[in-house]
């Protein structure tokens, strides 16, 4: 179990009538202390809803966003990033951007290992777009390369 101290700074789990973001809000991401920061593990965040718009048509766009990270001293706490992630609801902005706006917001608030954000799509125009961003520490640089690459063969079979 873990302790009050453990749990400081969270503070959107358990709150009941939560409140939705209609703006980006990269504030409401929340943190909590990784009680295995020896360990080398993955965290997967799997996303079906995500939602943004286009910056020039405002027309919406729907993705699956998929969230693979190695966490160091802190994790991302679920349902801040589930509220964050609702808060691209209402932000123009291109794929590309949105994947790698998310990728460095949890850079910058974890300061994880290793993280990689893909964007799933779905087509617009007859064409679907995936990007894919990511960042290592200094002792991940080869995963970074490595995942960059099999990005590029899993886009070649999609």
């Amino acid at each position: 179990m873990r302790t009050e101290q453990e749990l400081e700074g969270v503070n959107s789990l358990g709150q009941s009538g939560t409140h939705y973001p209609t703006d980006y809000a990269p504030e409401l991401l929340e943190t909590f202390v990784n009680k295995h920061p020896e360990n080398d593990y993955l965290v997967t965040f799997n996303c079906p809803e995500f939602t943004s718009l286009c910056p020039k048509t405002g027309q919406p766009d729907f993705a699956r966003i998929v969230i693979n990270y190695i966490p160091a001293e802190r994790m991302v706490e679920s349902k801040s990033l589930k509220l964050y992630l609702f808060s691209f609801r209402n932000h123009g902005d291109f794929h590309e951007d949105c994947v790698n706006i998310i990728m460095k917001d949890l850079v910058k608030l974890m300061e994880p290992r290793y993280i990689e954000v893909k964007g799933i799509f779905t087509p617009r125009g007859g064409i679907s777009i995936y990007p894919f961003a990511n960042y290592g520490d200094a002792d991940h640089q080869d995963m970074v390369k490595a995942r960059l690459l099999a990005s590029f063969a899993e886009a070649c079979h999609d």
